[in-house]
């Protein structure tokens, strides 16, 4: 029998935890009943009853997971950590228990697996959410695209079915910061785009505010492409261009017009923004290399574990 895993970070979901368990266990109970089931929940230190519940559900079921955080280390940062545990033949990367990504679609993202598409990926065709924040996402979505050197499909998030030689190159990756749907889309492998309808939560608050939204938006655009410090360069030797450009008119209206400014003053001006852009240039080459060093020191564990539930010494 194969073994699906999902997994699904929470924090501070007491009244979305259980129902999110309830409802998967029921679609592999009813439509998946020939695979085993793996759910793996990772708490990021929730303060409400979230961790009360989970020991109760994973008192009375072995096949869920629980790993409880030291302290709350960030969406990303804890889903890359749970996705870790997961010993599926294939792997539900991501699950938000508050069933905005439909689980309804398991069943078919299996299916389009056993015919052997190594990544089942959902894509957020429609957005139960004001016309703002869609059109906040779809920018950014197709920015980090277009800046990326491989392929990052547009509305595709974490909720992606993926093969476990999928998995095997995921969590190879040594990342402080993991962008988790950006890493799947880097490792290639034969992929598949499902549209669906991305649900307005109909219970509790959603922890991703205006500031977490910004930082996962900004960690996507630099950990997969190094167009800001480019950006730098361009921008820096565009000034310098200028300063050229400036000077020489400078010197053709003092010729023209004798004692338009004291002298000395466009000499200053000139040379100011010169070595600006200049610096401004090199400061761009030299974030360069710091991102490129930066990306292979980062070390240090990614989430600090307080306790795990139903999981063996050896996993």
């Amino acid at each position: 029998m194969k073994t699906i895993s999902v997994v699904s970070p929470c924090f501070n979901e007491e009244e979305n935890v259980y129902a999110c368990y309830k409802r998967v266990k029921e679609i592999f109970e009813q439509e998946l009943p020939n695979y085993h089931l793996e759910h793996i929940f990772a708490d990021n230190a929730s303060t409400d009853r979230t961790v009360e519940i989970l020991r109760e559900i994973a008192a009375s079921d072995s096949n869920v997971k629980v790993i409880l955080n030291a302290r709350n280390f960030g969406p990303f940062r804890s889903l890359f950590n749970g996705l870790r545990y997961a010993t599926g033949d294939a792997i539900l990367v991501f699950l938000p228990v508050d069933l905005q990504d439909p689980p309804e679609l398991i069943p078919e993202f299996v299916r389009h697996w056993e015919n052997g598409i190594e990544v089942v990926a959902g894509a957020r065709a429609n957005r139960e959410e004001s016309f703002l924040l869609r059109s906040c996402r779809r920018i950014f979505y197709r920015v980090v695209n277009s800046l990326s050197d491989f392929d990052i499909p547009p509305d595709v998030g974490e909720f992606q079915l993926i093969d476990r030689k999928v998995w095997h190159a995921v969590v190879s990756h040594d990342d402080h910061y993991p962008y988790i749907r950006g890493i799947i889309a880097s490792c290639g492998f034969k992929r598949l785009i499902v549209p669906y309808t991305w649900k307005a939560r109909k219970r509790g608050l959603s922890k991703n505010n205006l500031p977490r939204l910004i930082d996962q938006a900004l960690n996507g655009i630099f950990s997969f492409t190094n167009a800001p410090m480019r950006f730098c360069i361009y921008v820096g030797f565009g000034i310098a261009a200028l300063c050229f450009i400036y000077a020489a008119f400078s010197i053709l209206a003092s010729i023209a017009v004798p004692n338009l400014a004291p002298p000395g003053i466009m000499t200053v001006i000139v040379s100011l923004f010169f070595l600006s852009g200049v610096q401004l240039a090199f400061i761009g080459m030299l974030g360069e290399y710091v991102t490129s060093i930066h990306a292979q020191v980062r070390r240090g564990p990614i989430v600090i574990e307080r306790e795990t539930i139903n999981i063996n010494p050896s996993e």
